[in-house]
Formats: C-alpha cells, structure tokens, sequence
C-alpha cells in the first residue's frame, strides 16, 4: 500500500505537469522532474504501455498522461477500489466483455425489458415514507416509487427500455426498435469523475454505481453523454449519516448482471430475447462481429468509437443520425447522436486524477459511518416543491 507521503507526491507532480506542460515519463531508475514513488505508481497500476521504453521517443501525449494517471488514482485511492477488491467480477475468460444488438432482428416486443425488470427486481430502491425535501443547493427529490411500472422510459426501477424509431430512408419506410441501457464505455466518464468514488468498471467492461457510496449527486448523469443514470430520492448512505446537509439518494442503471455474468452467465435481456436480437462475447470478437453484419446488411456501427469506444455495439440497417431524429428523447429516453468523447477533455482528466484521493476518503467515511448508524431512518416530511418523479431536473440527453 502507498504510504501518504507518496500518493502526495504523485498528486504535487500531477499539478507540476499540468501547469508546466512537461508530460515526459522517464523509464525506470532514469532521473528527471518525477520522484521515483510517482513512477512506482504508474508500474503498480499497469501504465507500462505508456512508459516510454523506445529511446527514439521523448514522450507521450498530455492526454494519454492523463488517462492513465487518472486510472491509477482511482485504481488505487477511490472507494472504486474497495468495490472491485470485495464485489468485482471478471469474466470466465478473463478478458473483456462487450454485447452486440442486431436492430433489423429487434421486433419491440419487450422481453428483454420484463427479464430486466424481474431479474433485477431485488436491486431496486425501496424508499420508506415520505421523502424529505433536499438541502439548500441539492438537486430536487425526486421520487420513482409509485411509478414503478413505468416502462417506455430509464427509471430508478427500469434499467432497459424500448425506444422506437419510425420515417423514411432511400425511398423505403422503417421501424426501427432500439433497446436503451447504459453503454459500459472503456472509459466511463461517470466513473472517473464521480466526486464520491461510487461508480467503477468492472474487469470485464460493464460499469455500476455502489449503492453502499452513492449519496445521489448526480454528477455521474451530469458527465454522462446519454445520462443514464437515474435518481431515487430517500434511500442510500446519507440517511444515516446528515440528510438534512447533503445528500439526495441513489444513482441506478444497468450493471449488466454482474451476479449473471460472474458465474458464467449471460445478462438477463441476452438471455431472454426471442429473436436473437443480442450476443455477448470478447469485445474484439464482437468489433469483428459488428463490422461484419454492417458490411453484409450494408448498414452502421453505433458504439465502437463514440465518447470513446464503450461496450455496446449497436448494427442498423439505418444511419444512427436519422435515427437519433425519428426516436423521442428528453429525461430518460437518451439520443442517438454521436456524442462528444468526455474523456478527451483535459481538464477533466486532470480532475479525476486530482479527485481520486478525496473522493477515498469521503466514501470511506460513507461506509463506516453507514454502517455504524445502523438501519435507514423512514424519510422524514415532503416539500410540496419536491420533483413528481419525472426526472426532469436531470443532466443532458
């Protein structure tokens, strides 16, 4: 483990670097500007594939820098961590997992969102009484509870849902059924940049939030390119410790059926199609895959490269752009843009990187103090100012 004098160094030259714009990484035993406990650190987490091993070349990449060293942080500092030391799964092969969706298969007929529902169905929030309104600065409350059926739409209680797209193409009328989750990005932004450590990625490339961490802040929907995750006011860690300072509840999305896929499984929506519609495998063999069906049906690739690359691969017959403008979007139902790569912004990288230690801490501190406090309190009072549940307070679609 790191001693404190060493994360501290490494986060003095993260600053260094940043203001200086000197990003060359030396191989080890060389001498320059970072102490030997900053580079231990990039070793320790796996970062040889940016050393610079090839004498040829000086350096890398202020943005390759920063990716990488905000991995490492959070590898090692955030409650990310303690997540993946106690909960993590690796798929069977060991290898990363990616799903692909065949949308000319896909008929809207909702199997794969009922299998959701009911195979996640004990992962759901369970707020008790009436939800007390959010500090002074805290997003609105917003509460799902008693619209649990709610289908056509991400909620707290739907992970999956049916958007549908319908117009014209070449002369030829379409309907196209595009099944919308969470899209497990290679480099999640929610992940990153989340102040209390409670989203990680798993070695297998899904993403989920720790319910256990979580305080529902809402900067995972906020960096999101799609905003995928959905607020339930009135549960989580901040009862039990200052509701009535901070706090606000739990993020949810899918977490692709980390219970399933730990022990060999398939995620429910995979398993419970009727058509085929989905596969899961290695994500190589499923960019192979993808492309190829593209190539046969003359179609697009939706996933591959967008916000980075992510581990859902959607195949249309129809370009994603006149999707995108036949689909309804807003609060819950994301767009099919192309979005900008979030983790190609510097700054936030050098934000993940700097945040990681604080946000350790804080979520520590979470976990202890939840578990020391006991049950959740019944939520207490209802502001006649509260959300309805719609979720219309929530980041960008």
């Amino acid at each position: 483990m790191l001693s404190s004098f060493a994360v501290f160094t490494v986060y003095i030259n993260v600053i260094v670097a940043r203001r200086e714009g000197a990003l060359r990484v030396l191989r080890p035993g060389a001498k320059g500007i970072y102490s030997r406990a900053f580079l231990d650190v990039l070793f320790q987490t796996g970062a040889r594939q940016v050393i610079v091993h090839d004498s040829r070349s000086a350096g890398i990449s202020r943005r390759r820098f920063l990716t990488t060293l905000g991995a490492a942080g959070l590898s090692l500092l955030t409650p990310g961590t303690a997540l993946a030391q106690k909960h993590r799964s690796k798929s069977p092969a060991g290898l990363e997992l990616a799903t692909l969706l065949d949308l000319s298969k896909c008929t809207g007929c909702g199997a794969c969102v009922e299998a959701c529902r009911r195979v996640n169905a004990a992962k759901f929030p369970h707020p008790e009484g009436p939800i007390a309104p959010t500090p002074s600065g805290s997003p609105p409350v917003e509460d799902w509870s008693a619209r649990r059926e709610v289908t056509d739409r991400l909620t707290p209680y739907n992970w999956l849902f049916i958007q549908t797209a319908r117009g014209s193409f070449e002369g030829e009328k379409f309907q196209i059924h595009i099944p919308r989750r969470c899209m497990h990005c290679q480099n999640p932004p929610c992940a990153n940049l989340c102040p209390w450590g409670a989203a990680a990625r798993e070695d297998n490339g899904a993403v989920r939030i720790d319910p256990g961490a979580c305080v529902g802040g809402g900067k995972c929907q906020d960096v999101c390119p799609w905003g995928f995750p959905m607020r339930q006011s009135g549960v989580g860690p901040y009862l039990k410790i200052l509701p009535r300072f901070f706090g606000n509840g739990v993020m949810y999305m899918c977490d692709r059926c980390q219970d399933r896929v730990a022990v060999g499984g398939l995620p429910a929506c995979v398993d419970a199609c009727p058509n085929g519609v989905q596969e899961m495998g290695p994500r190589a063999e499923i960019t192979a895959r993808a492309h190829a069906l593209a190539r046969n049906m003359s179609g697009y690739v939706y996933g591959d490269t967008e916000n980075g690359g992510t581990n859902t691969f959607y195949v249309s017959p129809v370009p994603f752009e006149i999707l995108d403008a036949a689909v309804r979007t807003g609060p819950g139902r994301p767009r099919l843009a192309a979005p900008a790569d979030v983790a190609a912004d510097e700054d936030r990288l050098a934000y993940a990187a700097l945040l990681a230690p604080v946000a350790g801490v804080i979520a520590g501190a979470l976990r202890l103090g939840s578990r020391f406090a006991g049950p959740e309190p019944p939520a207490r009072g209802h502001g006649e100012d509260a959300d309805d549940g719609r979720g219309d307070s929530g980041g960008p679609r």
